[in-house]
């Protein structure tokens, strides 16, 4: 069985190398759909051997879906800029795919914020669906809740990838910016109307993280996390109600 390793990217000339490194020797193939960097991020995927599409960004589904339509192996596993692959991991995938039933499999991940490999709140052990059969593949979802689907059961796998989603507190908040102007425009797409309850989401949803979900015991980067996270909400609907005035 082969692999193909597909990932998106846009300006990520800091994190690229070492992800496609963790791949290096074990994807018969690596598939990248670039946003029109204006880095070196296309320069460094191209001495791994990647095989390179520039496309305009419309949504993370277009784009991942993109790069499921242009890989050409028996499996896929989508795999982020700022992600890595242990051995143990790559191990696990290459026994796992040689005889299965199943079209995909959960991979587990372990995030690291602010230099802290998190265990408690809403960072801890996540599962994603990442390693698919590619002819039972696609994309679903919005422009930014994208997700991979396939038919059937979907086992879980054990060992983790690696998650560094934030290089620090500035960029944090980059992405913030762009994820919750997409999110609200998602739902004023989709007619979705501001509801004033939810600007007093802030507050349950620290209580939530921090204390219901033990954010805590991840130290001061648990106390950030869930104070970060606990104004996504609140600022996604103050952008939809922003919409909702200009239409």
């Amino acid at each position: 069985m082969t692999i193909s390793v597909i990932m998106i990217t846009k300006n990520e000339e800091r994190n690229i190398a070492a992800a496609l490194d963790s791949v290096k020797g074990f994807a018969d193939e690596i598939v990248i759909v670039d946003g029109y960097s204006t880095d070196k991020t296309v320069e460094i995927a191209r001495g791994y051997g990647a095989k390179i599409t520039e496309k305009t960004f419309v949504s993370f589904k277009d784009q991942k879906g993109a790069a499921l339509a242009a890989a050409t192996k028996d499996w896929v596993l989508n795999l982020d800029a700022d992600e890595t692959l242990g051995d143990a991991l790559k191990a696990e995938i290459l026994e796992t795919i040689k005889d299965t039933k199943y079209n995909g499999f959960y991979l587990p991940s372990s995030n690291i914020f602010l230099g802290r490999r998190m265990k408690w709140g809403s960072l801890r052990g996540d599962y994603k669906l990442r390693l698919a059969r590619r002819a039972a593949a696609s994309y679903e979802g919005g422009k930014v809740h994208e997700v991979l689907s396939v038919p059937g059961v979907t086992p879980k796998l054990k060992n983790p990838l690696s998650h560094t989603p934030y290089r620090d507190i500035r960029h944090y908040f980059e992405k913030f910016n762009s994820y919750t102007s997409l999110g609200a425009e998602s739902m004023h797409e989709k007619g979705k109307k501001f509801n004033p309850l939810q600007m007093l989401r802030p507050f349950w949803e620290f209580f939530r993280l921090y204390i219901i979900r033990l954010g805590f015991l991840d130290g001061y980067q648990g106390f950030l996390w869930a104070s970060f996270s606990s104004f996504y909400p609140f600022v996604k609907y103050a952008k939809l109600w922003e919409l909702n005035r200009k239409r």
